[in-house]
């Protein structure tokens, strides 16, 4: 899909079809279009009822005249206007125009800036991803262009490689465990690494276990497959501003170790990999999009799986830092492998570690299914990210680090930490367990994704299964760096 601004006369394009975004009850910008359209369609809204609200759309064909076809697309109340509506709304139209085979439109909007730009090209290529991979008959037709009138060029290009790489994170989360494990996900690394110019290492499960990674190789070592640790690194030409890691949580697949998850909590396992993909996806933007900031993407990647070597209950683990590890549940497996990766990725010494992990069931109970929970040791690198995770519509909410009787519970036993707290409060007693692998001095957070990683249903600019949800909010900041 090309995506292009336009500033002529509507007279001067050669789609035959116009897309316009209204306000509730404000249909000014239907004069844009002459007032023969105009007149038509206030009219026919008055018979209607149409009223603007976000979501709520017509259609009207103009057989005789150079502009055949006028869809018009509510996007509520102005006052309650968002960034994330605009991107919501430009979904909305394009699943609309794939429906009806358009090929070819100009979308104007009421409001335009370098923000609505791009989140209305963001909300144009989400809208458009389908998953069709494993369909033997696929869907062949692609809507070929949209021009954005007085649109900001620069900033429809930067939604574009933003939505095109949000969705190439969803195809690998997507795909199942029988096709991505740790070692084709290894391997998709090192071809995105030489599609762009970034550095790749990719450590052997020997490796893992020579440089202390003792965390992730016991997780991954009850599968036939074993683990991969991959290093991929941006570094900008010229002056080099800020130093920052992203970690991801790779689990390829989580049937919950000896600790095994009933049939039903195992079903769509593939997506544990989802902070791991992000990863990837980050990386993949922040190549393309050249940021004055050295970014390293890290993941341990892994299968979780019973067998005979498998690692147990009651097992006591030495992680890269030297902390030694309790295991009470082999299906805390993931705050086990990212222990490892949080220590390599502190020994880089970067002023900052993002990590997303689809982590914890209490998050979800917590926070819903659409929210990500944020923890953080530094109050000002929270806050800004959860300023810019308004811009990008990706919800985030903060739960705290402070309760010392809670952090206790991870403390008990004859270990430095144990892998689970208990029942309450599991989504903080997790993240207070990674916090144990990042070094003083380095501003962290860690994102619980498991919520929003995944979706069951259609909504907004998503369709059921992965989301790939953090990938847009973490590149922002990386570029607002």
């Amino acid at each position: 899909m090309d995506i292009k601004a336009f500033s002529g006369k509507l007279r001067d394009i050669s789609p035959k079809s116009v897309v316009l975004f209204v306000y509730k009850e404000d249909f000014r910008i239907l004069s844009k279009l002459g007032r023969r359209y105009s007149s038509f369609i206030r009219k026919a809204f008055d018979l209607s009822g149409f009223k603007g609200k976000e979501g709520e759309s017509e259609k009207f064909f103009f057989p005789d005249q150079k502009i055949k076809l006028v869809y018009v697309f509510g996007l509520g109340e102005r006052k309650k206007l968002s960034t994330d509506t605009f991107r919501r709304v430009s979904a909305l139209a394009v699943k609309k125009l794939k429906k009806d085979k358009v090929e070819e439109t100009i979308l104007l909007s009421p409001r335009i800036s370098s923000l609505i730009s791009q989140a209305l090209a963001e909300g144009a290529v989400l809208g458009s991803y389908s998953f069709d991979r494993y369909k033997s008959k696929k869907e062949d037709f692609e809507i070929k262009e949209i021009l954005v009138y007085n649109a900001d060029q620069k900033s429809l290009e930067k939604g574009k490689i933003l939505a095109e790489t949000q969705n190439y994170t969803r195809d690998l989360v997507n795909q199942p465990g029988n096709v991505i494990n740790p070692l084709t996900l290894a391997q998709e690394a090192k071809k995105l690494a030489d599609s762009l110019d970034l550095e790749c290492k990719i450590y052997n499960e020997k490796e893992i276990q020579e440089m202390g990674m003792n965390a992730l190789w016991s997780v991954g070592k009850g599968s036939s497959t074993p683990p991969r640790f991959i290093h991929l690194i941006y570094k900008p030409e010229g002056e080099i501003r800020e130093k920052i890691a992203v970690v991801g949580k790779g689990l390829t697949f989580d049937s919950g170790g000896l600790n095994i998850k009933p049939g039903d909590y195992m079903r769509t396992m593939k997506m544990d990999k989802a902070g791991a993909c992000a990863v990837l996806g980050i990386m993949r933007a922040v190549a393309l999009l050249k940021p004055s900031v050295e970014v390293h993407g890290l993941i341990g990647a892994a299968e979780n799986m019973p067998s005979g070597s498998a690692y147990r209950p009651d097992d006591i683990i030495k992680a890269k830092n030297g902390k030694y590890i309790e295991i009470d549940n082999t299906d805390a497996e993931g705050r086990v492998t990212l222990a490892d990766v949080l220590s390599y990725a502190s020994e880089l010494k970067p002023r900052r570690i993002v990590d997303l992990a689809t982590l914890t069931g209490a998050c979800m109970v917590a926070l819903g299914e659409y929210t990500a929970g944020l923890f953080t040791n530094s109050k000002n690198f929270g806050e800004v990210f959860k300023k810019i995770a308004k811009d990008t519509g990706e919800r985030l909410w903060e739960l705290p680090l402070d309760d010392e009787r809670l952090r206790r519970k991870i403390k008990k036993g004859p270990a430095d930490v144990v892998n689970t707290g208990g029942r309450y409060g599991g989504a903080i007693t997790a993240a207070m367990f990674l916090e144990e692998f990042v070094d003083k001095g380095i501003e962290w957070i860690h994102l619980d994704i498991a919520g929003p990683a995944w979706s069951k249903e259609d909504y907004g600019y998503y369709i059921q299964g992965a989301t790939g949800f953090g990938v847009r909010t973490c590149v922002e900041y990386i570029l607002r760096r």
